[in-house]
């Protein structure tokens, strides 16, 4: 459905007011409560619910890996997916009363797995007479009351989210985001629901979704010149004060923002990426906040509003549906109106039940057509590569991650002013078990090779900020003095540095020195065999997590950023293999690093 800006503005304008006057959770007797009051010995009245949230579900339905085509566990045997999540909800609506609880969400929902692509990209909603959005199908049998917007759901383009947005039976709210021309709300910026007490009045919640203005940035060529999306905290002051207005006795937000009151992206934007903390801090009249965005675990934490010094309570629950947040208020009939008297917060693990079989049995037919497509022949390998010796010798597998960005970036530069400069690259181990087999390779082989969501950029660095950034990246390596053995167990991860956080970087040549201290170990830059200026300038195509500012990388987040796209890195991978056919390692392996004690290699 292509955007029309009317009609695109028109439905949200009504959906942001229509939304509030439509409340309607019924409650029972559970959550009422009596106790001696303030004077003259009359009991107070008291009402008791809970509000359950979930964030950066990421396309996880089932309990499954489609990367590997198994089901998901980890080191922490952590589970996943909506089919579990169902289960601990209708536990807590059982145990507390369905009337007194709600159920929300802090977005990132339609993009992640390979269903959600699927569904986006292979059969997509968007078709005539296409298919219902597993997400939307799932989240409409649980019962969902709301859920903000997060930046990956306009990963796909506007289309995309608008069809998933028709076919919620809940609203999607986006108080900051806002259409670029008019300013007004493209989505409903906030949802109120009444909860019915046994003692007349009803407890009108607010709910008020606020998202990232990293999408500004992330997905520029999605939503440039379309949407706009102002700070958390400008929003949130804007709208908190207009709900309580409106008769709101309870004010929520979902905020797609970590709270560490951090930015990746550096000075790219004037608005601060994980603002949850900071709205808490500096918005009067908050409850509640669900945290989103930052793939943490927060049970529950207070902050502190500076303006009425009333505790705030945050929590987040940890990604892909591991967790399920629950908020648990108390409210107290004084004055002519509900207030709020005591609000804590806690978080269920998935691990400890199993899949709703209303959830599975609904989208069993989706599931298995994924699970089939994951499985499809896209092409041959000449040879198996692997990642196991990935994170200290230069391996054909990370090369072939390299190849992919490098041509794709090289592609997209080819008629602008930058398409002489050379591309460079850079790769991460992301799993140390990843591979590609000797033979027919799938798309779940490609793909594995990519498990994160990340998307591809085209940054403009000096040779200058190219050796600081390889220095940066050789802290990974243990300092290990020139003559003894070398223990590979022991050789990386130093000071806690995960494999992510290693770049290998394609196109240059480089010796690490790992018998030097962290900051002095890069030996030998040098391109196309002659050492690197340092006033030369290079392309670097790099992942938006890195561009952003993860992992604290100098330079690449304030370079000037040439190209970017939203497609994830591993789809592009599936199609590079599609095109080719035929992977050779000969065709674009080769050891551009190497690690050296006193220039002696180490392997």
């Amino acid at each position: 459905m292509p955007l029309n800006r009317r009609n695109f503005l028109g439905r949200s304008a009504a959906a942001g007011a229509g939304v509030a006057l439509a409340g309607g959770a019924v409650a029972g007797p559970a959550g009422a409560a009596e106790s001696k009051g303030h004077g003259h010995g009359r009991p107070a009245k008291r009402y008791s619910f809970t509000v359950m949230g979930t964030t950066d579900l990421h396309g996880n339905v089932f309990n499954w890996d489609y990367f590997t085509d198994k089901e998901f566990d980890d080191k922490a045997h952590n589970d996943v997916g909506l089919a579990k999540i169902s289960t601990l909800v209708e536990q807590i609506r059982e145990e507390r009363g369905r009337g007194n609880t709600l159920l929300i969400d802090a977005g990132d929902t339609i993009q992640g797995t390979q269903l959600s692509y699927y569904y986006a990209k292979i059969d997509p909603i968007t078709a005539k007479r296409g298919p219902v959005h597993p997400m939307a199908q799932a989240m409409n049998k649980i019962g969902y009351d709301a859920a903000a917007l997060g930046n990956h759901e306009f990963n796909y383009g506007i289309p995309v989210l608008r069809k998933f947005e028709e076919q919620c039976d809940f609203p999607l709210l986006g108080a900051n985001a806002l259409d670029a021309k008019t300013l007004r709300p493209a989505f409903a910026p906030y949802v109120i629901k009444r909860l019915r007490t046994p003692h007349g009045p009803d407890v009108r919640v607010a709910v008020l979704g606020l998202t990232n203005p990293g999408i500004a940035i992330w997905d520029k060529a999605n939503v440039g010149g379309k949407m706009v999306f102002p700070g958390l905290e400008e929003q949130a002051a804007k709208w908190v004060p207009k709900l309580r207005s409106m008769g709101a006795d309870v004010v929520i937000v979902s905020a797609h923002s970590g709270s560490s009151g951090t930015s990746s992206y550096g000075d790219q934007l004037p608005y601060v990426e994980n603002a949850a903390g900071l709205v808490a801090e500096q918005v009067p009249g908050i409850d509640a906040i669900l945290v989103g965005h930052a793939h943490s675990e927060i049970p529950e934490y207070f902050v502190t509003n500076k303006e009425t010094g009333k505790q705030v309570v945050l929590s987040e629950p940890l990604k892909w549906g591991q967790r399920l947040t629950l908020f648990d208020f108390d409210l107290v009939w004084e004055k002519g109106r509900w207030s709020v008297e005591k609000v804590g917060a806690e978080v269920l693990n998935s691990n400890t039940v199993a899949e709703d079989p209303r959830i599975t049995s609904l989208l069993g037919d989706e599931h298995t057509k994924v699970v089939a497509y994951v499985n499809q022949v896209i092409g041959s390998s000449v040879v198996a590569m692997t990642t196991v010796e990935a994170p200290w010798k230069d391996e054909p597998i990370i090369d072939l991650i390299n190849q992919v960005q490098a041509d794709t970036v090289k592609a997209a530069l080819a008629s602008g002013e930058y398409a002489a400069l050379p591309v460079l690259s850079q790769a991460s181990c992301f799993s140390r078990t990843a591979g590609i087999p000797a033979g027919q390779v799938t798309i779940k082989d490609a793909a594995g090779l990519y498990p994160f969501e990340n998307t591809l950029e085209a940054r403009l660095v000096t040779g200058a900020q190219l050796k600081d950034y390889l220095e940066y990246s050789a802290r990974y390596y243990v300092q290990t003095a020139a003559g003894g053995p070398v223990d590979t167990s022991k050789l990386t991860n130093a000071g806690g540095t995960p494999d992510y956080n290693y770049d290998a970087v394609s196109g240059v040549s480089y010796d690490i020195d790992i018998a030097k201290p962290a900051g002095s170990r890069i030996v030998g830059l040098s391109f196309e065999g002659q050492a690197v200026d340092p006033a030369a300038q290079f392309v670097l195509a790099v992942n938006n997590y890195r561009a952003s500012g993860g992992g604290n990388f100098p330079h690449v987040p304030g370079a000037k950023q040439l190209w970017a796209n939203s497609d994830e890195i591993r789809n592009t991978i599936i199609g590079w293999v599609q095109a080719k056919g035929s992977v050779d390692p000969a065709e674009f392996a080769s050891v551009g690093w190497r690690l050296t004690r006193d220039g002696v290699p180490v392997f």
